[in-house]
């Protein structure tokens, strides 16, 4: 059909959002136009893709024998561009459905997407499933012939112009397969040259695994390598990226690589990539996680989800075993024992990248941290076997080093020569955690403290009980005891007296709000600090709880006072009908409160800091004045 022969059949409106977004890229989008190829051969790719798959199971398909592969010709007289497969085809139906709408999530991401002047927007038109429209960038008619597998089936034609209509119309073609005809515009002739066009080709689509050829003599372009089947050694750091890119699109080199060949105790080959980012976003091609699992080199599953522990799921890439039934169903996937035994050398080798990352590459390392730390402790709190792999993998952040991630193993070595348990502190904000009265005694000491302000650290410190022989103890409830001369520099400044008048005065104040008030010596700079009495559910699991929504009562806690603290120690000599006795009280029982993360209001506390800086303030004018 030329493009000046008329449809027999009437020409089909483009839906309104489909016509606004060919709009765009016919008018708009002139950076990078090349892209439009690589869409067009990885369509192609995804037909021959799903031949070969129901070619598995059914003979019964036209042409059984014909070599599958890609075929790209070009004709600058005519200023034509065609790109011919022997793939899965398509009925007249399947094509007004595959081509004649856009699926409404994709066209409102792409139109969002460029309504918020996103600058890599050449970048994504395949990852919003437009591919095929941007080739209407570089042509003014684009004419899709296509005969389905299924013997019986006549073959059907699409055309349009990229305006508002396209036609459907019967057609003749005796192959099966699918052909697209561009007729390029004036300003691309650049794609109807043999250079450009394998420039472009080994650019975006050298991994394909299906030929490419190109031009009458039928030179095949790409190299076709099932790069995860080669030797380790014979392929270098660009192979790795640019298959990586061309796997997933993504813009973005990966953090590593893991490269597999197993013989033994199942034959197998993979590449994994660990990507920069957790999140794909909106723009991700991916529909969901998993790996491609192929069997002797043909694709059986797009996204196995089988293969690797649910903690990995951000991991992209390949796995091929011969090992595995041509014909395995998704069911039979998960059960399968060759898969279980796929499984655990894979994740065993992704814990190896990543501790080689750390100590090969540790700024990279940090990176990846900041992405996927948070899969990491999932791992730790849901896997059942060989946990211990993944401590290594941990960071935190101390007492000792706020502003950098330090490991477990970088804790230990920094370990005082009588320490012997690891000690953490759980709270919401590292910032504020830093200045918690629990870490009196370990800043005296020059003890580090784990700060864990993560909601999955409490999960993990259930299961994290010790690490290399080392247990880890909470600071707020570990039993520490200053040594005789220590007892001596915090013999109390006051007497026994005074101590109990104090004590007295806040159980008075704050009545049945606290199950007990008492003195203690483990602090030093701070005047109070709360703790929970002995037999209550430990901080660990009352945070769980809480993080959980679980319905249960937060005990009541103690109240424990510095006795040589200065606030205590003016507090003392304030005469007891004094006002300023029950807001200071107040305020030190809330900051307590506040700095446990438990205080219900902290904007209520405004009013009475106000009242003790008038007292203080009145007091200061009053010493001036004598």
């Amino acid at each position: 059909m030329d493009e000046n022969i008329q449809s027999q059949t009437p020409p089909v409106n483009f839906k309104a959002e489909t016509r606004q977004l060919l709009n765009i890229l016919i008018h708009s989008l002139y950076t990078e136009r090349e892209i439009f190829l690589r869409e067009l051969i990885s369509n192609a790719s995804d037909a021959l893709t799903r031949i070969e798959f129901e070619m598995l199971t059914n003979r019964d398909v036209l042409d059984p024998g014909a070599e599958l592969c890609v075929r790209i010709v070009f004709d600058p007289d005519a200023h034509t561009l065609t790109i011919k497969d022997s793939g899965i085809g398509m009925t007249a139906g399947e094509l007004a459905n595959n081509l004649g709408t856009i699926a409404h999530s994709g066209a409102r991401a792409f139109l969002d997407a460029v309504q918020s002047g996103d600058s890599r927007l050449s970048q994504m038109i395949g990852q919003f499933g437009v591919g095929f429209y941007s080739a209407f960038m570089v042509a003014d008619w684009i004419r899709v012939t296509s005969r389905s597998y299924q013997p019986e089936v006549p073959a059907a034609s699409w055309f349009s112009r990229g305006e508002e209509t396209f036609s459907i119309d019967p057609a003749e073609k005796a192959d099966r397969g699918t052909e697209v005809v561009l007729h390029i515009k004036d300003d691309a002739l650049e794609f109807l040259q043999e250079s450009r066009l394998k420039e472009v080709i080994k650019k975006h689509s050298d991994f394909i695994a299906y030929p490419i050829y190109l031009g009458e003599q039928n030179e095949q372009i790409n190299r076709q390598t099932a790069l995860w089947r080669q030797n380790p050694r014979q392929v270098d750091e660009k192979e790795y990226t640019e298959f990586y890119k061309q796997l997933t699109l993504d813009v973005e080199e990966p953090l590593a690589h893991a490269h597999l060949v197993v013989d033994a105790p199942v034959q197998m080959y993979a590449l994994l990539f660990i990507p920069a980012q957790l999140e794909r976003g909106i723009f991700s091609p991916r529909k969901e996680n998993g790996l491609k699992l192929y069997s002797r080199k043909i694709l059986i599953q797009e996204y196995s989800r089988e293969l690797l522990p649910e903690y990995f799921k951000f991991v992209e890439g390949v796995v091929d075993s011969e090992d595995l039934p041509l014909n395995i169903s998704r069911e039979s996937v998960q059960s399968n024992r060759v898969v279980a035994q796929i499984k655990k050398l894979l994740a065993s080798k992704l814990v190896e990248t990543f501790k080689k990352l750390a100590e090969e590459k540790p700024e990279k390392y940090i990176q990846f941290w900041e992405a996927f730390g948070s899969q990491i402790k999932q791992g730790i709190v849901v896997e059942q076997a060989e946990v211990d792999a993944l401590h290594p993998l941990l960071r935190f952040r101390t007492t000792t080093s706020l502003d950098e991630w330090s490991s477990l193993d970088d804790y230990l070595g920094r370990f005082k020569p009588e320490q012997e348990a690891i000690y953490y502190l759980l709270g919401d904000d590292p910032r504020s955690l830093i200045h918690s009265p629990h870490l009196d005694y370990y800043r005296k000491h020059e003890l580090e403290v784990l700060l864990l302000t993560d909601p999955l650290d409490s999960f993990i410190l259930l299961r994290l009980t010790k690490y290399k022989d080392h247990p880890l103890e909470n600071a707020a409830t570990a039993a520490l005891k200053p040594n005789e001369k220590e007892e001596e520099e915090l013999q109390s400044r006051l007497t026994g007296d005074e101590t109990g008048d104090l004590l007295a005065r806040f159980k008075q104040q704050l009545g049945d709000r606290v199950s007990d008030v008492r003195m203690t010596q483990r602090l030093i700079d701070s005047p109070a600090r709360l703790v929970d009495p002995e037999g209550s559910i430990n901080p660990e699991m009352q945070r769980v709880y809480r993080l959980l929504d679980k319905d249960f009562e937060v005990p009541k806690k103690i109240l424990e006072l510095n006795p040589n603290h200065p606030i205590l120690i003016h507090l003392k000599d304030q005469p007891k009908e004094d006002p300023i006795n029950a807001l200071v009280i107040e305020q030190v029982y809330e900051n307590a409160l506040l700095i446990e993360g438990l205080h219900p209001d902290p904007a209520g506390m405004i009013e009475r800091i106000q009242m003790i800086m008038e007292a203080a303030l009145a007091h200061s004018g009053q010493g001036s004045n004598t």
